[in-house]
């Protein structure tokens, strides 16, 4: 694993210090956090800092050192599939269905090849769908079912990490589309811009998508639309993906482990089988309803 010659956060400097060998949770506190005094207090400094990652191990001495499995490619390096659906509203067993989907691809760190289509969903819209999303029942007559896109949508996700604003919604729909049409559905890790963004900007009061592009300085052109949400959640991965690295999470299993837990959350998955637990919405920031936006 590559290491920054000057590292720049606390868990890089611990990484930094437990390469050269395994190292009691009182020399991790006096030379990584600058530490001294109660053991208790600077073992809980110390567990704080590096208990949730993966990377690191401490034995019932209190002795650290690094766990010895082989770093997985640089978050950077890692090809991402960010995913925008727009749906009918409700739910899939309820007979609802996509009738727009977006995919994104992030390759070595930027952002690149895009592919969208308009899905006739075989059932007409709701007319809180139209006004949201701007497209219409005529706009959808044409357009090709699922069966007819889906061989492309799995294509485009295969051997990638699917990434979504709150992506439970949308990988349920994906996943329950592909598992319609095709009867197999891509083994693939899944991440939520939501939840990272909590995670790695706790200070940030509203995380859903508009506040970050505004954050991030992100213009999105086709808000409510596949194609516009895609791109832009694209763009502010890339970001968030260089807010990770600068906390010293150098692959994907250090994300998910940093990821594991929010202060105030449930540590246990949904039903979706998400990456990590679905979020609840903060207050004052609504979840993707009905129609899936926010």
């Amino acid at each position: 694993m590559t290491r920054a010659a000057v590292p720049r956060t606390l868990v890089e400097r611990a990484f930094a210090r437990l390469e050269r060998g395994p190292t009691h949770t009182l020399e991790l506190a006096r030379d990584v956090l600058g530490l001294s005094g109660p053991s208790g207090a600077v073992t809980t400094a110390v567990v704080t800092l590096l208990g949730r990652d993966a990377r690191f191990k401490v034995d019932s001495r209190g002795v650290w050192s690094l766990d010895g499995l082989p770093a997985g490619p640089p978050l950077h390096r890692l090809p991402w599939a960010v995913v925008d659906v727009e749906t009918t509203g409700g739910s899939f067993l309820t007979g609802h269905r996509i009738i727009e989907i977006a995919v994104v691809q992030i390759d070595d760190g930027v952002v690149g090849e895009a592919w969208w289509t308009l899905v006739n969903p075989g059932r007409g819209l709701p007319r809180g769908v139209e006004i949201l999303t701007g497209i219409a029942d005529d706009m959808l007559d044409g357009a090709p079912y699922f069966d007819h896109v889906a061989d492309e949508v799995a294509r485009r996700l295969e051997g990638r990490v699917f990434v979504a604003h709150n992506v439970a919604f949308d990988w349920r729909f994906v996943s329950a589309e592909l598992a319609a049409s095709l009867g197999d559905v891509p083994l693939v890790p899944r991440i939520c811009t939501v939840r990272m963004a909590r995670r790695l900007l706790p200070s940030l009061r509203r995380r859903n998508l508009d506040a970050l592009s505004r954050h991030y300085g992100v213009v999105n052109h086709a808000r409510h639309r596949a194609f516009g949400d895609a791109l832009a959640t694209a763009r502010v991965l890339v970001r968030l993906l260089e807010e990770a690295r600068d906390r010293g999470l150098g692959d994907l299993a250090a994300l998910e482990a940093f990821m594991g837990h929010v202060p105030g959350e449930g540590r246990s998955g949904g039903p979706e089988g998400a990456l990590w637990p679905t979020p609840a919405p903060l207050q004052g920031e609504p979840e993707r309803g009905s129609f899936g936006r926010t």
